[in-house]
């Protein structure tokens, strides 16, 4: 009922001339990837993303060749084509009408297959000039970084803000780090604390890793309960509840590995929120403020018949 008031209020603003840098987030968000390319996964234009998902990621930006640090966007040919023709003004219009509909739209750095190179002063400033003009022009409100290759973390951290700081205060910045990052020591752990007053939220990856070790010193291997949450609490100990999602794969295809069962993603929410559903880990306290569930991704969701997003946005919706 929050979130159906929360999505009235945001349309009823938007209808009387007034538009949002952000939208209004709910408390347990559920959010997407949305693929701008072509692979297994049922191909969709953002339209066809449903309602279920508040935060919709645009994967991803591209690297300019021409100019180093910038970077560009639009409507993948592939996809255009396997889409009958979707073009950057229908991504546009659909953009306008997702955020109408009290939605958020960020656009991903990054990816298994992609980097940005943020190495000099001069990178970044090209950066950040590029960005926030394909941020303006396509009406996007966050920025995902998804840096899964070597990265400059002082250079990434000032890309960051100055986007965030042209943009305006209700700009979002999402990040997407592997487990591996966010491990004690890990890379992300410098890049986050030079942001962490600008971080809406950090949805770790817990796929495609092996085995980690836990708050409790404990190794945890994928595809259990106790591998998402005895992971979550060490992102746990530096940033609020609220800035802290988990990430999984909507299907078994959608990564190489990690996959679990949605009903397992809802057994670690309800671990983390309340201390119920735990595996051998036990959170020593509860974060019933715990962000919600990220996924990889809305067209794998849609191949599967929505069979990831329907029961975790019905879980979420319960936490709220």
């Amino acid at each position: 009922m929050k979130r159906l008031i929360v999505l009235v209020l945001a349309g009823l603003l938007v209808a009387l001339g007034w538009t949002p840098a952000q939208a209004a987030l709910p408390s347990k968000q559920l959010t997407g990837y949305w693929q701008n390319f072509v692979n297994s996964a049922q191909p969709l234009k953002l339209s066809q993303v449903p309602d279920a998902y508040d935060v919709i990621v645009l994967a991803f930006a591209n690297a300019d060749p021409a100019t180093p640090g910038a970077v560009t966007f639009g409507v993948d040919p592939d996809l255009s084509n396997a889409l009958g023709g979707y073009t950057d003004a229908d991504l546009k219009a659909d953009i306008a009408a997702k955020k109408a509909a009290g939605k958020s739209i960020v656009l991903s750095i990054g990816g298994e297959r992609g980097n940005i190179d943020l190495s000099s002063a001069d990178r970044v400033s090209a950066f950040v000039d590029s960005f926030t003009r394909v941020a303006t022009e396509f009406g996007i409100q966050g920025i995902d970084v998804d840096l899964e290759g070597t990265f400059d973390a002082a250079n990434t951290a000032s890309a960051v803000t100055q986007v965030h700081d042209r943009m305006g205060d209700g700009f979002l910045v999402t990040m997407a780090p592997q487990t591996l990052d966010v491990q004690p020591g890990g890379r992300y752990l410098t890049l986050i604390e030079s942001v962490k007053p600008l971080i809406t939220v950090v949805h770790t990856q817990y796929y495609n890793s092996g085995s980690m070790l836990g708050c409790d010193g404990q190794v945890v291997s994928q595809g259990s309960v106790d591998f998402i949450t005895a992971q979550a609490c060490h992102l746990l100990k530096v940033l609020r509840p609220d800035q802290v999602a988990i990430g999984l794969p909507a299907t078994a295809q959608a990564a190489g590995s990690g996959y679990v069962a949605p009903s397992v993603v809802n057994a670690a929410l309800d671990c983390l929120a309340t201390r119920t559903g735990c595996g051998s880990y036990v959170p020593a306290t509860a974060w019933p403020g715990i962000s919600g569930v990220m996924t990889w991704s809305v067209n794998w969701d849609a191949s599967s018949g929505w069979a990831f997003s329907t029961p975790v946005r019905a879980h979420l919706d319960a936490l709220g």
